[in-house]
């Protein structure tokens, strides 16, 4: 077993929580006397109080903080340092609403490198991997922190962006490529090309995938799937752009994602009340990260759904685990015909059944009732109205309610490198 800072990826709960204080310390020392936005929210708290009574201060949001930069643009008072300290600019993917903008200061984003090596070397990957980067590197933070990383641990980095699918699966060919770092939609959509085009993907040198962004990497079917087609393992890992990545799945224990606790105070609450939640009871994940100084989250409600466990893994580390994964979002939840129903849920369904190239899932409103309609793109050589008729009888059989269920033109569905958006809500247009 590999570790990038074993002095504190190998303590145990106590070492941890020392550890977590000592950094909080740190950092509410810097934020308290500098920073607008949480100087404001925190009022006259010193660092000691703020690190005693920090299961009670107030949560940070999403719309907190996208409110905050609507007021004062184009960065927000959430900046514990004169602008000029700062040398990057990435913003979130828009997928939910408005744009965040994150900015870092250079030993921000070393902050970034450091807990992708932990990600890296808990995954397995070795100093002779080839790293492969199949995404388009804009403003979206992506994996452009994953791509540094790998390059400052020794690691042949291959950019991929600005390509085709199919000139970037003859680039993995050619530089015999055996990490790919991705979504997992996009390594469904390499999957399809490679066979499309008679490229053997499971025959390359491919032995890991880092998929992220989406939670098909802890979805049983979606991860078989990728796994097969390429002949390769897949990882799992968790982060955001205004956090940080603060989770990863480890090479020695699969079906669940180890939270960074070194680096990141992790907390699971009832998504109604706000108050915490215990071990195995599904909640919402908020994040502290403690080494981002220069534009800090703290207590910040992710909307992710998880369930933690902490006992020591195998691996060696006392890190928290999400079992499953990130298991879907509080925003995501869907109403249909008296059943709570996740994406994530419809979507292990469908990806099971197989024969599924692409879909797409639409809530709708029938009367007082709220409906589910399923659009597929059958895979080729696959017969649409038994695959139509498959899906109907597996969602029927897994939720207990039949859904509508549709096939389209192949092509007719988009992809996407980066995050798909597979839930349309049509009852709130």
């Amino acid at each position: 077993m590999a570790y990038h800072i074993p002095q504190e990826e190998l303590l145990d709960r106590q070492g941890l929580a020392q550890l977590q204080r000592r950094k909080l310390t740190a950092m509410f020392e810097v934020v308290l006397a500098s920073n607008p936005f949480f100087r404001k929210k925190y009022g006259k708290l010193s660092p000691t109080d703020a690190v005693a009574r920090f299961c009670e201060l107030p949560f940070t949001t999403r719309a907190e903080l996208q409110d905050d930069q609507t007021t004062y643009p184009p960065y927000g008072s959430n900046l514990s340092y004169p602008i000029d300290a700062y040398c990057r600019l990435h913003q979130t993917s828009g997928s939910r609403g408005s744009a965040l903008r994150v900015l870092d200061r250079t030993v921000d984003w070393n902050w970034w490198r450091r807990c992708w090596g932990i990600i890296y070397r808990g995954a397995g990957v070795r100093r002779e991997d080839r790293l492969v980067f199949p995404f388009s590197f804009g403003p979206f933070i992506g994996f452009w922190a994953a791509f540094e990383s790998a390059v400052e641990l020794g690691n042949l980095c291959l950019p991929a962006g600005g390509m085709t699918t199919a000139a970037r699966l003859q680039y993995l060919m050619e530089n015999s490529a055996t990490v790919v770092c991705c979504t997992p939609t996009y390594a469904l959509r390499m999957a399809e090309v490679a066979a499309e085009r008679g490229i053997d993907l499971a025959g390359s040198a491919v032995r890991r995938l880092i998929v992220a962004g989406e939670p098909g990497g802890s979805i049983p079917s979606t991860r078989a799937a990728i796994e097969k087609a390429f002949g390769a393992r897949v990882i799992d890992h968790a982060g955001m752009s205004e956090v940080g990545p603060h989770g990863f799945e480890c090479e020695e224990s699969p079906g669940g994602v180890h939270l960074i606790e070194s680096e990141f105070v992790c907390e699971v609450i009832d998504p109604s009340s706000g108050a915490a939640v215990g071990d195995g009871a599904e909640g919402e994940l908020v994040v502290t990260n403690l080494g981002r100084w220069g534009m800090p989250m703290i207590r910040y409600r992710t909307g992710d759904l998880v369930r933690l466990s902490h006992e020591r893994c195998v691996c060696g580390r006392s890190y928290a685990r999400a079992g499953g994964g990130i298991l879907g979002r509080v925003d995501d939840l869907v109403f249909i015909r008296g059943n709570n129903v996740y994406p994530a849920v419809i979507e292990d369904v469908v990806r099971g059944v197989g024969g599924v190239a692409e879909f797409q899932m639409r809530v709708g409103q029938r009367g007082a009732m709220s409906e589910l309609t399923v659009e597929l793109e059958p895979s080729a050589g696959t017969d649409s109205n038994v695959l139509a008729e498959q899906v109907t009888s597996a969602i029927q059989d897994r939720l207990h309610f039949r859904p509508m269920v549709r096939c389209v033109e192949r092509g007719t569905l988009p992809r996407s490198e980066m995050k798909s958006r597979r839930l349309v809500r049509d009852d709130q247009e």
